[in-house]
């Protein structure tokens, strides 16, 4: 096994590409009951805790605006979600999940808690859980420090 950075890059790369990939299809697996999509999931979650504008759910996300404001005109127009006034930027309007966006969330609960100790147990208990997410994390950070640094130069 080769320990060249670049062949890890792409072990790597491969890897999270291929996880992307098992998420969103258990995700719409779980999603569909609750009459939503793993994309209408994912931008309501990003507001249950506030609404936010669509950039920084985007920024959040690590995906793009536009893509965020497609689910999100969907979310308003299903009467999940609603846009409300933004104190801090008269143009961009927050996404808040309506009662109904929130319930819906709420309906996917007991499959996630049902993924979420299975994968406990596949990965070896709540620590191996815990170190997977922290070298998720830091990986994510480090990206986020090589983008910073290739703007700033």
């Amino acid at each position: 096994m080769s320990h060249e950075p670049q062949d890890a890059l792409s072990r790597t790369a491969l890897g999270v590409f291929r996880l992307n990939g098992q998420f969103l299809a258990v995700s719409e697996k779980l999603a569909e009951p609750a009459g939503l999509t793993a994309a209408w999931w994912q931008v309501l979650g990003a507001v249950l805790p506030e609404p936010l504008p669509v950039a920084g759910i985007a920024r959040v996300m690590g995906i793009t605006r536009q893509s965020v404001q497609r689910v999100a005109d969907l979310l308003v127009r299903e009467g999940l979600a609603s846009y409300e006034p933004n104190p801090a930027h008269r143009r961009a309007k927050l996404l808040a999940p309506t009662e109904e966006g929130r319930a819906a969330v709420h309906r996917i609960d007991p499959g996630h808690a049902e993924l979420a100790a299975l994968l406990q147990r596949e990965l070896g208990g709540p620590e191996a859980f815990e170190e997977t997410v922290r070298v998720l994390e830091r990986l994510s950070a480090a990206l986020d420090g090589v983008e910073r640094a290739g703007r700033d130069s």
